[in-house]
This record gives structure tokens, C-alpha cells and sequence, in this order.
């Protein structure tokens, strides 16, 4: 079992920046690939960005490349999202997600545990 805290959401402007946390607990950190994922109201749960174990490799969706980066701390079991130049579309909650595999994962169904989320909110 892997149980997963989000921290780091909260309300800010248009063009600011957010980095989200995501600490792991009760599995080998290590040995879980990571993903984050948003939902906006009314929408499905979308693919944000996953990084391997090792923190090798890393994967952004389209709409955050440039913007967005996903980076991790294994002596600290925590992943972040560091998110820059934020817009108002960006607004949603987001998840923290494992993998019990160490490649990466770009869908939902090939995550095992989930955090509970944060809320991010983008005025314009």
C-alpha cells in the first residue's frame, strides 16, 4: 500500500507560479513511477506530467510543456510539480498519483494509489 499527501495548491493570479508536493508513504519510494493529474469541474481527470523511479525520464502533456515541471526527491519520498506562467485554465484539482512499476504511466488506469488532491485556482 502507498498512501500519498498532496500540499501546495491555493489561489493565485494569472502568470504567478505554484509548486505542489506530493510526500509517499509505506512502499519504496523509489520503486513507483509518478504522475500528476487534474480535473476540472465538470471534466475528466486529465494527464498532467509522470516522472520514472529513478527521476531519469520525465513526461509533460501538451498543454503544460514550457510551463510546468515534474521533478522528485527520493531520500524524501516526495515528488513536486513546480508550475510557472499559470493561466486561468489551469484551474482545477490536482492529484499525485503511483505506479507500482518504475516506467512511465500516461494514463489514469495505470495508477494504483492516489492522493485525495489540492485545488489550484487561477484568477485572470
Amino acid at each position: 500500500q502507498v498512501q500519498l499527501v498532496e500540499s501546495g495548491g491555493g489561489l493565485v493570479q494569472a502568470g504567478g507560479s505554484l509548486r505542489l508536493s506530493c510526500v509517499a508513504s509505506g512502499r519504496t519510494f523509489r520503486s513507483s513511477a509518478m504522475g500528476w493529474f487534474r480535473q476540472a469541474p465538470g471534466k475528466e481527470r486529465d494527464f498532467v506530467a509522470a516522472i520514472t523511479g529513478s527521476g531519469a525520464r520525465t513526461v509533460l502533456a501538451d498543454s503544460v510543456k514550457g510551463r510546468f515541471t515534474i521533478s522528485r526527491d527520493n531520500p524524501k519520498n516526495t515528488v513536486y510539480l513546480q508550475m510557472n506562467s499559470l493561466k486561468p485554465e489551469d484551474t482545477a484539482v490536482y492529484y499525485c498519483a503511483a505506479r507500482d512499476r518504475l516506467g512511465l504511466g500516461l494514463t489514469k488506469v495505470e495508477y494504483d494509489y492516489w492522493g485525495q488532491g489540492t485545488q489550484v485556482t487561477v484568477s485572470s
